[in-house]
């Protein structure tokens, strides 16, 4: 028993000392909302969105990632193609704040030692967890409801990435985010005494989409794939 125990602790030290390379970085883009309020274009960044991430790279073809994510929220009912929001007219700003974590995967080997460069699209799923203010629209402007909510979330992202010197990878991807609220907009305030305010369709929860580009410098031990 103590023979086997020392040869999984053998075993685990070796994978984690040699089979894993880490990557960290930033995320530079633009946020659009998909909800009550504002346009229903599924990409349209009118927002900055600015955050960091990590990646633990478990194999060639899939990775351990995490991020944190800062974006101002915007939509405005005078940019939608539904006339019925033109006239309505409502427009908010807000603050977003996304913590998410999941799995990334490779369509290709992206293999970061071969000395040559590497590139692959690629697919990013987890789950979210999302921050956001409370307002309520009193005559059609928006009013603060002095507080914030969180919710969970669901993201969709597809990208693109390819090594570049000095050991970066650089990408561009589009998420959308499924979440599970429709109190982004302001269309169903939290407050009871502000209940008489709703509006919209009660049956669809809000999203939201982020689209731009990572930029990451990867560092660690060169990993082994092989099994020898």
């Amino acid at each position: 028993m103590r023979r086997l125990t020392i040869l999984i602790l053998s075993i685990l030290s070796t994978y984690f000392s040699y089979s894993q390379i880490n990557e960290i970085g930033v995320f530079l883009g633009g946020s659009n909302f998909i909800g009550d309020v504002g346009a229903t274009n599924y990409i349209a960044p009118n927002a900055p969105t600015l955050g960091v991430l990590y990646k633990w790279n478990a194999s060639e073809r899939h990775s351990w990632r995490a991020s944190i994510l800062y974006s101002d929220l915007i939509a405005e009912d005078i940019k939608s193609d539904d006339p019925r929001r033109q006239e309505r007219d409502y427009y908010f700003n807000s603050n977003l704040l996304e913590i998410s974590a999941g799995l990334e995967f490779t369509f290709m080997d992206f293999d970061l030692h071969s000395g040559e460069t590497a590139y692959t699209p690629y697919l990013y799923s987890g789950l979210t967890a999302t921050k956001f203010d409370n307002y309520y629209f009193p005559n059609g402007l928006q009013v603060s409801e002095n507080t914030s909510s969180w919710t969970v979330g669901i993201p969709m992202v597809a990208g693109f990435k390819v090594s570049v010197i000095n050991s970066f990878v650089l990408g561009i991807e589009i998420g959308a985010r499924y979440t599970f609220t429709d109190e982004m907009d302001g269309s169903l305030p939290s407050k009871p005494e502000n209940q008489q305010y709703r509006f919209g369709n009660i049956n669809n929860n809000d999203w939201y989409v982020f689209s731009g580009i990572t930029l990451t410098y990867t560092f660690g031990e060169n990993p082994c794939y092989c099994v020898k």
